[in-house]
């Protein structure tokens, strides 16, 4: 089921309310930032959650400045934590009109930063978990200058068939714990085919004997990731 031109989509009392996106910053660990990493977290964390990745990327990227915000509404599962959208509704067309609706936030984000920083339009990688990969797939295969690279741990695509929208085709690494019991590793396997078959370049890590999270092994693909991202430019 997929969404209709000029159709009317429900959002939930917390959507109405979106707060301009900010969270926890780090590096770079030395000089002046030469490239932005993005760090969206999965639903009902925030930011803090995911800050920590910072000094271990850091080592491979020692010029990077890394930032993980807030998702822009407020957790409805509970009373604390963001979420990028709403998980009350979970059919395929209600997920991609919510991802809809969080993607420009965080591209407005994305070019607030860059600009704060005085670095070029393209000198950005997006990483995300859970939740927070698919609203980084959703909006990086978007961005009209798209990220060095796409980090999606633990996550789906969603909207598959909208890939044809992407202005470009950015390297995607995608991670996932075999034995995820939240969101399961075939989402990843179906990501993979549908982005291999829209002609992006695609390299994927289904880590054994881990459930929902993130270990040493998916952190050093990032990792590597990254560095190749950076230096093909």
């Amino acid at each position: 089921m997929t969404s209709m031109p000029g159709a009317i989509q429900a959002v939930t009392p917390q959507e109405e309310h979106a707060t301009m996106l900010d969270g926890p910053r780090w590096g770079p660990k030395e000089g002046r930032a030469a490239q932005l990493v993005v760090l969206c977290h999965g639903v009902g964390a925030d930011g803090h959650d995911l800050i920590d990745l910072a000094p271990w990327w850091a080592t491979a990227m020692p010029q990077a400045a890394f930032v993980a915000p807030d998702a822009p509404f407020p957790y409805d599962g509970a009373p604390m934590g963001r979420q990028w959208f709403g998980l009350w509704d979970r059919t395929p067309t209600q997920l991609e009109a919510g991802v809809d609706a969080a993607a420009p936030l965080l591209g407005a984000f994305i070019d607030a930063e860059l600009a704060r920083l005085g670095l070029p339009a393209d000198a950005y990688a997006l990483m995300g978990f859970s939740q927070g990969a698919m609203t980084a797939l959703h909006t990086g295969l978007r961005r009209p200058v798209p990220p060095r690279v796409i980090l999606a741990f633990s996550g789906a695509l969603l909207a598959p068939h909208r890939l044809g929208e992407a202005p470009a085709r950015p390297p995607v690494l995608l991670v996932h714990g075999e034995v995820d019991e939240v969101v399961p590793p075939s989402r990843s396997r179906e990501a993979e085919a549908a982005l291999l078959a829209a002609g992006f370049p695609v390299e994927s890590l289904f880590c054994p004997r881990l459930g929902h999270g993130i270990d040493e092994a998916g952190l050093a693909r990032g990792a590597l990731a990254l560095q190749r991202a950076f230096a093909e430019k």
